[in-house]
C-alpha cells in the first residue's frame, strides 16, 4: 500500500500529527508513506522514523509561475499512484490536491463544500473544543481501524540531526558554554540552559517584552548556574534584543554575561538545542511544540488557547507547567478579533506566575533524568 499524508500550514499542526504517523506505521507495518508538507514545517517531519518520503509543496505563487509550480506538485503526486490519501488540514489547496492526486482512498474532514473531494468525510467540530488536537488529528486513523492514540507509545517526535547537534554545540562554545555542559548541568559548576522564546506568529499570543525581560532576570538571579538564551522567529529579532538588554541591564554586572545572544535558530537546530537544556519557556507556538518533542521540562504560557487542546502530548513524567488567566468569558477564541481589545488573557499573566512555574519545573530536572 502507497500512503500520502497531507498537512500544510502551521508548524504546531505538523508536530500534532506526528503520533499519527508512527500509528500508521505500526497499523500499516509495510507501507509506503509519503508526507506532503510546506517549506516552514518540513524540518519538522524530514527525518520521521515512519516516513519514506518527504514531499514539500512550494509556496503559493501567484500568476502563471504559480499555476505551473501547482500543476507539477499535481503531476508529482499523480505519478506515485497512492492508494490512500490522509488529509489532516483539509483546507481549500489541501483538499485539493488530496482530489487531484489521484487516489482511489481519501479521508479527510467534513468541511462545507469540500467534504465531496473525499471518500471517507470524518466529523470535525466546529467550535473550539477541549479536546486535544493530536486526538482531534487521530479521528483520521480511527476512520481506518486504528486503535485510540497513547501517549507513552506515540508521542510527538522530531528526531535530532547529530549535524545540526555539532553546529549547536559549536555555537553554544563562542557564546562561553562548553560542550561538556549537558543538559540539567548536575555538577557544581556545570550551565544549566533555559531557552526562552519569545516570538509568537500573531499578536494574541505576544506576551509583552517587559514581562519575558523579568523572567529571565530573576531566574539569572536564582542561581549562577543559569544561562537563558533568548530566542525568537524572524519576525521578533528586535524583541528578542530588547529582552536581552533589558534583563542585562537590569542586572549586576557580574550576572549579566548569564543572559545569552546566540542569533536565531532554526527549527531543526532549535531541536538540537533543547537536548541541552534544564528548561523551556515560551507561549503556544510552533517553537513550544517542538519542545514537546523532547524531554526537556517545559513551562507554557496559554492566550486564547487551551492546555487541554494543545499541552506537551508526551510522557507525564516529563515535567510541564501551563500558566493561564482563567476565568475570562472570551477565551478561548478564533484569534481573528479581540473583543476586550487589549488581549488581556496573554497580557494578565504576570511574571511573577511565570518564574514560580520556572522553579517548580528546575526543581523536577534532576529527579526525572
Amino acid at each position: 500500500m502507497r500512503i500520502l499524508v497531507v498537512r500544510l500550514r502551521q508548524i504546531g499542526d505538523v508536530v500534532f500529527t506526528t503520533p499519527a504517523l508512527s500509528g500508521l506505521r505500526q497499523h500499516f507495518p509495510d507501507a509506503f508513506i509519503a508526507y506532503l508538507v510546506e517549506p516552514a514545517a518540513a524540518p519538522v517531519v524530514a527525518r520521521h522514523p515512519a516516513i519514506d518520503e518527504l514531499i514539500v509543496a512550494p509556496p503559493r505563487a501567484r500568476g502563471l509561475a504559480g499555476v505551473r509550480a501547482e500543476y507539477a506538485l499535481i503531476r508529482q503526486l499523480r505519478q506515485r499512484h497512492f492508494d490512500l490519501v490522509l488529509d489532516f488540514h483539509s483546507g481549500p489547496r489541501a483538499s485539493l490536491l488530496t482530489w487531484l492526486s489521484g487516489a482511489p482512498r481519501r479521508v479527510g474532514y467534513t468541511v462545507a463544500g469540500r467534504s465531496w473531494m473525499y471518500t471517507t468525510a470524518v466529523h470535525r467540530a466546529r467550535d473550539l473544543r477541549p479536546r486535544h488536537s493530536v486526538e482531534n488529528q487521530w479521528d483520521l486513523l480511527t476512520a481506518l481501524g486504528v486503535p485510540p492514540p497513547d501517549r507513552l507509545r506515540f508521542p510527538v517526535t522530531m528526531p535530532v540531526d547529530p549535524e545540526v547537534a555539532r553546529t549547536v554545540d559549536a555555537r553554544l562554545a563562542s557564546a562561553g558554554v562548553p560542550a561538556a555542559a549537558e543538559g540539567a548541568g548536575e555538577g557544581p559548576g556545570a550551565a544549566r540552559l533555559i531557552v526562552m522564546h519569545v516570538s509568537a506568529g500573531n499578536p494574541f499570543r505576544r506576551w509583552p517584552i517587559p514581562a519575558f525581560a523579568t523572567v529571565a532576570r530573576q531566574l539569572a538571579d536564582d542561581d549562577r548556574r543559569h544561562r537563558i538564551i533568548v530566542t525568537s522567529g524572524p519576525s521578533e529579532r528586535d524583541a528578542a534584543a530588547q529582552v536581552i538588554d533589558a534583563a542585562r541591564a537590569a542586572l549586576p554586572a557580574d550576572r549579566a554575561v548569564q543572559v545569552l545572544s546566540c542569533g536565531e535558530f532554526s527549527l531543526a537546530e532549535l531541536r538540537a538545542l533543547l537536548e541541552r537544556t534544564s528548561l523551556y519557556i515560551g507561549g503556544d507556538s510552533g517553537p513550544m511544540h517542538v519542545a514537546a518533542t523532547s524531554h526537556v521540562p517545559m513551562v507554557s504560557l496559554y492566550g486564547p488557547t487551551l492546555p487541554a487542546r494543545s499541552a506537551p502530548w508526551r510522557d507525564a513524567r516529563w515535567p510541564a507547567e501551563a500558566v493561564e488567566v482563567e476565568g475570562l468569558p472570551c477565551r478561548p477564541c478564533e484569534q481573528r478579533v479581540c473583543v476586550p481589545g487589549d488581549f488581556r488573557c496573554l497580557t494578565g499573566t504576570p511574571p511573577e506566575a511565570v518564574v514560580a512555574a520556572a522553579r517548580r519545573a528546575l526543581a523536577q530536572v534532576t529527579r526525572v533524568r
